[in-house]
């Protein structure tokens, strides 16, 4: 069962500047992930995808493999994930190189852990699952959320919901975006990392954070100092 780990890293983010290095909690963003997976055992290649020369050096002095750089149409703003990877995994069958099971691992989750891999890649198989990522749930029930309109009026998404209990919704949950287990020929055929047979690995919302902006890298810093004291 050959595997391979995918990390994209693309160079130009806008919204934190070289997001992916930048300093976390003692060393590079980007090396939680690289030592999260290299940790687990479960891989035959940890490989890091991307355009930057900076980020390919720090990535290899952590442990990853940078075999080739990220091409230039996917490392612009509209390149989706699964780009990255179809484009990762077509370059190795290039090289007479195929894998069976692939996992993608943001370069920005602090917060994975062999451990989560590990169950993750789990219930890939014995769930015979298309993928499987970690999901949290949402604290406030969804389906009692407002839009809003331009001049600044609110009104419910789904007015019919006003007069029910919170207790009598469904939970609802959100992708963690950490990391995506998948099954690399189905989801070549697909293109889709979410499909009908794709499972959810819940896992606690402490464990969780967007890192979209300084507000939110502080958070994160703030979580995970408090699981490493929990420890």
């Amino acid at each position: 069962m050959s595997k391979l780990c995918i990390i994209p890293a693309r160079g130009g983010s806008k919204r934190i500047p070289r997001k992916n290095i930048r300093d976390f909690w003692g060393k590079p963003i980007i090396a939680y992930s690289i030592e999260a997976a290299l940790q687990s055992g479960l891989f035959d290649k940890v490989m890091v995808s991307t355009d930057d020369e900076e980020i390919a050096g720090v990535s290899v002095k952590y442990g990853a493999e940078v075999p080739f750089m990220r091409s230039a149409s996917t490392a612009d703003d509209f390149a989706t994930t699964a780009d990255v990877l179809a484009e990762v995994l077509k370059k190795y069958e290039n090289e007479g190189i195929s894998f069976e099971y692939a996992c993608c691992c943001y370069a920005t989750a602090p917060f994975t852990t062999a451990q989560r891999l590990a169950e993750g890649f789990n219930k890939l198989i014995t769930e015979n699952a298309d993928s499987v990522f970690p999901i949290s749930a949402f604290s406030y029930p969804i389906f009692r959320s407002f839009k809003r309109s331009d001049d600044g009026r609110v009104g419910m998404i789904w007015p019919e919901n006003l007069n029910k209990r919170s207790q009598d919704f469904p939970e609802a949950f959100h992708d963690a975006g950490q990391w995506y287990w998948f099954v690399v020929d189905r989801f070549l055929k697909s293109g889709q990392l979410f499909t009908n047979n794709s499972i959810g690995l819940e896992i606690s919302t402490l464990e969780v954070q967007d890192i979209d902006n300084e507000h939110d890298w502080h958070l994160a810093e703030l979580k995970y100092g408090y699981l490493q004291s929990i420890k």
